[in-house]
Parts: structure tokens; C-alpha cells; sequence
């Protein structure tokens, strides 16, 4: 399901109650609009706490951890967007990180779905009903891997998406209102992490490696894996991806499983 933050001049089940205006005008509105600024500045104190000292390489890590303390998830990843698949940068756990890679393999769910609108999408349950529906077997997959609800929350501004930050679950739920605005100023520090910090470090003599160098290295395998099948099958990228999607999907393994035993020369695509 696509959310959009509704209008502040609503309240919802995670506001707090109104407190009485200091003067005219809507009382109620003005105590929701104190609250949402201590908010804020809670989440910004424990943001900043959680990733201080850290190295740009170690802000998605940071951030994702920082995402599982301030909201009823038990889980989070980030991942950016990109042709074909997304690039896993980054988990909170073992766990995170297996599902992003089952919506990778899969090419659908809950953060491709946000990454093409740009916009929140929340998938409250899993288990049954709409959501359960709408992604059949990547809602199937997930629950056997232990997660029940998946919150997407894109990455980038308004009219520009270059990923998302997943938010998983081990119970059904919504997210309250409150939830969600602190999904996404967790979601908007990332991208700030992700696109303004420095794209080089000094690493000595013949340094200026790019720091998000070594965060994508498992998507380089997946580029190197399609371009070997590409060869060996004579077709085209989208064709070689659908073929890596579909071998990695029937032997029940991840489309990073497969990718690194074609660029080890384990496997050909060419051979029955």
C-alpha cells in the first residue's frame, strides 16, 4: 500500500494528544506541532549519537541500526536504486539482509514497488489479506524467512528516488503516523549520508578510492555474472538478468548465490 504523509493539519493514532495554544487559533494544532518538534529532536539526538565517530563507509550500517532502535521494526536495510535490480548496501542483521536479497532476486516487493513511486509503501501484513496478495511469493518467502511486515521508505526528494530504506518485522502491524514521520527522517539523513558525504577518501599514495567503493561489490559480481551469461547465451542484459532471476528462483537460492558461481566459473548458462 503507497502512503503519503498526510496533511499536518491531521492528526492520526500516533499523535499525541493537543495541548492547549498559548493563543488564538486551533489549540489542538498547536500542541501536535510541539510534540512533532520534541520528535524531531529526539530523533535527531539519537541519530547523531548513533552514527558519531563514524567513517562514511559505515554510515548505511550506522543508520540502519539507528532505525531499529527508534521504531517497533526488528530489521533494516538499504539499498539503492538502479537498473534491472537494487543494490543492497547495507543491514542491520543477517536477516535484513537475506530478505532485501530475496526482493532482488525476486524483482518485486514492497521496495521495488517504493523505489518506482517514490513515495512510502507499507505492507502492514504478510501473512493474509491485501498485502499478502499483491506479493504472493515474495510475501511467502519473507514470512518463512521470519518477517511479517515490510515498511519502504524511499530515499531521495521529490522528484528523484535513488533507493530506499527497508523496515522489517516479525509481527503484522501499521505504522502510526508518528512512526512514520521518524521512518523518514531516519530515511532522509541516509540520503544525505549516501549522496553528499565526500565520494573519495584519501587512502594513502595513489588513494581516492571512492567510498562507496566495497559497499557494492556483491552487486559488481551480479553485473559480471549477467554480462558472462549475456556471452555465453548471445542476448541482451534484460533477457540474462530474467534467466539469473529464474535459475536462482527455481533452485531456491539468491540471485547473488548464483551470480558469484557463474563469475567463478562454476556454472554456464550454455550447458544442459
Amino acid at each position: 500500500m503507497a502512503v503519503r504523509p498526510r496533511d499536518d493539519r491531521y492528526g492520526g493514532p500516533g499523535d499525541e494528544p493537543g495541548l492547549p495554544g498559548a493563543s488564538g487559533g486551533d489549540p489542538g494544532r498547536s500542541g501536535r506541532d510541539a510534540q512533532r518538534e520534541r520528535d524531531r529532536v529526539r530523533v535527531t539526538d539519537v541519530i547523531a549519537e548513533g552514527v558519531r565517530g563514524a567513517e562514511p563507509r559505515e554510515m548505511p550500517h550506522r543508520l540502519c541500526v539507528v532505525a531499529v532502535e527508534l521504531l517497533p521494526v526488528t530489521g533494516a536495510s538499504v539499498s539503492l536504486r538502479a537498473d534491472g535490480m537494487p543494490v543492497q548496501l547495507s543491514a542491520s542483521s543477517e536477516q535484513a539482509a537475506h530478505v532485501g536479497e530475496i526482493q532482488a532476486t525476486l524483482g518485486d516487493g514492497p521496495c521495488l514497488h517504493a523505489a518506482r513511486l517514490g513515495a512510502p509503501v507499507l505492507a502492514a501484513d504478510l501473512t493474509d489479506g491485501r498485502d499478502a496478495g499483491r506479493w504472493p511469493v515474495f510475501a511467502q518467502q519473507a514470512t518463512a524467512a521470519g518477517v511479517r511486515a515490510v515498511y519502504s521508505v524511499p530515499l531521495g526528494n521529490d522528484t528523484v528516488c535513488v533507493g530506499t530504506l527497508d523496515l522489517y518485522r516479525d509481527t503484522p502491524g501499521e505504522l502510526s503516523d508518528r512512526e512514520l514521520r521518524t521512518a523518514q527522517l531516519v530515511a532522509g539523513v541516509m540520503t544525505v549520508a549516501l549522496m553528499a558525504l565526500p565520494h573519495g577518501e584519501d587512502d594513502g599514495p595513489g588513494g581516492d578510492e571512492p567510498w562507496l567503493s566495497g559497499l557494492a561489490t556483491d552487486h559488481d559480481e551480479v553485473y559480471q555474472a549477467i554480462g558472462m551469461i549475456m556471452a555465453q547465451l548471445g542476448i541482451g542484459a534484460d533477457e540474462a538478468l530474467a534467466r539469473l532471476r529464474a535459475h536462482a528462483f527455481a533452485g531456491d537460492h539468491t540471485v547473488l548465490e548464483v551470480a558469484r558461481d557463474v563469475a567463478a566459473h562454476r556454472m554456464r548458462f550454455d550447458v544442459d
